[in-house]
């Protein structure tokens, strides 16, 4: 037999699942060699009882036993491993500053396989050997190798640390039972350890989930980054191509002017040109007339004198100079057109973006279900929770829903009330009158004679046309609230800068008004009577 496992290589006794030398190894019904703990772990995992090596199926859990050849064969091949391991055992290094050297070598420390509790030292490969083979020293308990073998000893007894006290949390030993810990909850070490082991695998565990947590958010936060950047790139795009149709607006307005100004000088030159030459051309004539009248009147022949006159006493045709007036052009009111003509196509401009601007913001529409829970009066309240009675006084009234976070959207027709006042308030404020103001939690539009809103101080706004339906859009992050006109699709305000710390909710308070209806984006209504 030991001839023959001469003739046997190392991979012949590794197990193809933990890649070791075979540890009770056991034989499946397609000839393949496994450890026994591994094949039973390796099916534990798979729903499928599959051979690791040839892959073949079978329908049920097999029973294996040990099969003794193989495993006498491997205990052979581990004496003869163990042989030559230990005549190659002069040749071993040194240990390395970071490995744990042997307690017994001389001259060079070797390397140590195992530290002994009992015996308090560690013990290279060839030093090892008496604890593994003699009865004796086989009862001594081995570790892995550890330096400071003396923190495992009790200082007072100088006997092992095998033991724990909960009630004090700290390794003792067996006499210490005895003395300062005698009537303490004391349990072995490795019960303790074993505890401690399962209360770090909950750590562990408790760890791992905050890690995913963590991770959760840190992929959310990087979506939010590219949503972002996804959303800044196209408003910057958008925001380009506003600017730069008002840019090229500008640019034709300004030429446009530009040639306006220059075509009327251009005309007024032109007949001032004419005028020049036309005079010029009389005076050339008036000159050469002048001339043969002087010339005649020089003569002494009183015949030719008189011949003579009558050719010259008719006048050359010439322009009636108080018909002729010539004024610089008038550029009154020409830039004033030009600007005008550019305000045109600027509201047309700014129609269409905030046309777009709308929609965009309209996508965030929400329901809005009022409360009945109205301050200063109370008023009487209906059985149904839409509905809330107003009397001769204002009625403040919020909807049932509020917001912590997100953008939401809504929209009021105003057409029928005279007086009112609509926006997002928080709900700590509604049981007694207060000055509505951001510091006081109200971001709202007012109508009292005119419109304003009402900010720090309030602000009076200059619309072009009377609402009659109004949106509001909030976006809680960035502490927006804009105002709409539905219908000219116009920016009435916008508070910016918000800081949103409570909940919000949609606010409103009509005054002096019958028959008020608060209509959605969806169109669902809910009545003020």
């Amino acid at each position: 037999m030991s001839a023959a496992s001469c003739l046997l290589t190392e991979d012949q006794f590794l197990c193809s699942i933990c890649l070791d030398v075979f540890t009770d190894p056991v034989t499946t019904p397609c000839g393949h060699n496994f450890c026994n703990k591994c094949i039973t772990e390796h099916w534990d995992v798979n729903v499928q009882c599959q051979c690791p090596t040839c892959k073949r199926l079978y329908n049920t859990r097999l029973e294996l036993d040990v099969n003794t050849f193989i495993s006498e064969m491997t205990a052979q091949f581990r004496q003869s491993v163990q042989q030559e391991t230990s005549s190659s055992s002069s040749e071993q290094q040194a240990a390395k500053p970071e490995e744990v050297p042997c307690d017994v070598c001389t001259g060079t420390k070797l390397n140590a396989l195992k530290s002994c509790l009992v015996c308090r030292a560690s013990f290279c490969e060839t030093h090892l050997e008496p604890h593994l083979t003699m009865s004796g020293l086989k009862r001594h308990e081995l570790i892995d190798p550890v330096e400071n073998l003396e923190d495992r000893v009790c200082m007072n007894h100088d006997k092992l640390l095998e033991l724990f006290c909960k009630t004090d949390q700290m390794c003792v030993c067996m006499l210490c039972t005895y003395s300062d810990h005698k009537s303490h909850d004391v349990v072995p070490l490795k019960k303790e350890y074993e505890g401690k082991k399962a209360e770090l695998k909950e750590t562990e565990a408790e760890i791992q989930q905050m890690i995913q947590k963590r991770r959760l958010k840190l992929h959310e936060i990087k979506r939010s980054v590219e949503l972002s950047k996804e959303r800044a790139d196209r408003e910057t795009a958008e925001g380009v191509q506003v600017f730069t149709a008002l840019k090229e607006s500008v640019e034709r307005g300004q030429a446009e002017f530009i040639r306006t100004i220059k075509e009327k000088q251009r005309t007024r030159e032109k007949q001032a040109e004419d005028f020049i030459n036309e005079l010029e051309q009389e005076i050339s004539e008036l000159k050469k007339r002048s001339s043969e009248v002087e010339q005649l009147s020089l003569s002494e022949d009183h015949l030719h004198l008189i011949q003579s006159f009558s050719s010259l006493n008719t006048a050359p045709p010439t322009k009636d100079l108080t018909e002729v007036s010539f004024f610089p052009p008038s550029y009154e009111g020409t830039v004033a057109r030009a600007v005008n003509q550019f305000e045109e196509t600027l509201s047309k401009q700014m129609k269409k973006f905030f046309e777009a601007e709308l929609m965009r913001v309209q996508q965030y529409a929400v329901d809005v279900i009022l409360d009945p829970d109205i301050v200063h009066p109370t008023p009487t309240q209906s059985s149904a929770k839409q509905e809330v009675k107003e009397g001769d006084n204002c009625r403040c009234v919020l909807s049932e829903q509020g917001f912590t976070s997100g953008r939401f959207y809504f929209e009021v027709e105003v057409r029928s009330w005279g007086i009112w006042t609509l926006g997002v308030a928080r709900k700590s404020n509604m049981k007694r009158q207060i000055t509505l103001s951001p510091n006081n939690g109200f971001w709202t539009v007012c109508l009292k004679q005119k419109y304003f809103a009402t900010a720090d101080p309030s602000v009076c706004l200059f619309l072009k046309s009377k609402p009659q339906k109004v949106g509001v859009f909030v976006d809680y992050e960035e502490g927006l609230v804009y105002f709409y006109d539905v219908d000219t699709a116009a920016l009435m305000y916008s508070f910016t800068g918000c800081s949103f710390t409570d909940k919000v909710y949609p606010f409103f308070s009509p005054c002096n008004n019958d028959g008020i209806k608060i209509h959605t984006i969806d169109d669902k209504v809910c009545t003020l009577q």
